[in-house]
């Protein structure tokens, strides 16, 4: 668990982050989203102590952080930030390897974790161990620099606009990678975002910042059915709330027996995307499957009914 008691953070006259108290718990994700210059860089980076806080405490797992050396308290925590921050001279293998060679840990130990860490990210070892940076797309290396913050296997991991860089395809898929990859690690992770879509996709639990202060924390259902201030609503667009509340519930729940005609959707197909496939493709229900194999159809009278859940 992380926990955030009070923390303020001050440069000169300016109060960048201020009083904020927040609890992350162990396995989950928390985004924090905000505009430019809302304080939630300096938030996540207070714990992690690349930068001090004024006043108040930052725990990781019930321990004051103030306690810990910092180069010791960083290893502990996995670190990713917009850009990558790939060492360009240095190999796919010898970036992911950074941290543990730090700490010690002997060459096989290494490669079998970079290998690893590589089949994990969908990457073919072979191909891409001994590869430079500079010949990876840009997706690949977003993969790399998550692969490399993950590397000596942190049960915290600190995300800074980690997609940021990316063009919409890729960002959606580098999404879902980073959640099945979570799903599967139990990762506790933080990432911030100033995209409130990317927010209420990621995040279990969502923390809004403005001008230094934290104006609402609620999970994404709670968020889009409550914001709290003009400020959540305006971040939230002037999409309508159903259809929001639909992009976070999948299909699994409402699959049913028998058969629909056309290709099957996959499991875990968001409500909103099930819908629209079956309004683009005219059919009044889609059957589901999960690794080839057929479950079910869902309806289009269940995806609809949805929308009026609150």
């Amino acid at each position: 668990m992380i926990e955030l008691a009070g923390i303020s953070r001050v440069f000169g006259t300016r109060t960048v982050v201020s009083d904020v108290s927040l609890r992350v718990a162990a396995g989950a994700i928390l985004t924090v989203v905000g505009t430019s210059g809302s304080g939630k860089t300096t938030l996540l980076r207070m714990i992690n102590r690349l930068v001090e806080p004024s006043a108040g405490t930052v725990r990781v797992g019930g321990r004051d952080i103030r306690t810990v050396p910092p180069h010791v308290l960083r290893r502990g925590i996995g670190y990713a930030i917009q850009g990558y921050g790939l060492f360009p001279h240095r190999t796919v293998a010898e970036n992911i390897a950074v941290v543990p060679r730090l700490l010690g840990w002997d060459r096989r130990r290494i490669a079998d974790r970079v290998d690893a860490l590589l089949g994990l990210f969908n990457l073919d070892p072979a191909a891409y161990r001994d590869r430079l940076p500079a010949a990876l797309s840009g997706g690949e290396q977003q993969r790399i620099g998550v692969a490399r913050a993950l590397a000596a296997e942190p049960p915290i991991l600190l995300m800074d606009e980690p997609f940021g860089a990316l063009d919409p395809i890729i960002r959606g898929q580098a999404r879902a990678d980073l959640r099945a990859i979570q799903r599967r690690t139990g990762t506790t992770i933080v990432l911030v975002t100033h995209d409130m879509d990317e927010a209420l996709h990621l995040g279990d639990r969502i923390a809004v910042m403005d001008r230094g202060h934290l104006v609402q924390e609620a999970d994404p259902a709670a968020l889009i059915g409550m914001p709290a201030t003009d400020f959540v609503r305006a971040l939230l667009g002037g999409g309508d709330r159903a259809f929001q509340l639909m992009a976070l519930r999948d299909v699994d729940d409402l699959i049913e027996p028998g058969p629909a005609p056309g290709a099957p959707i996959p499991a875990g197909t968001s409500v909103r995307a099930a819908l629209a496939e079956s309004l683009w493709s005219q059919r009044p229900a889609l059957p589901v499957s999960r690794d080839g194999v057929l479950l079910g159809r869902v309806t289009r009278a269940a995806l609809e009914a949805q929308g009026a859940r609150p």
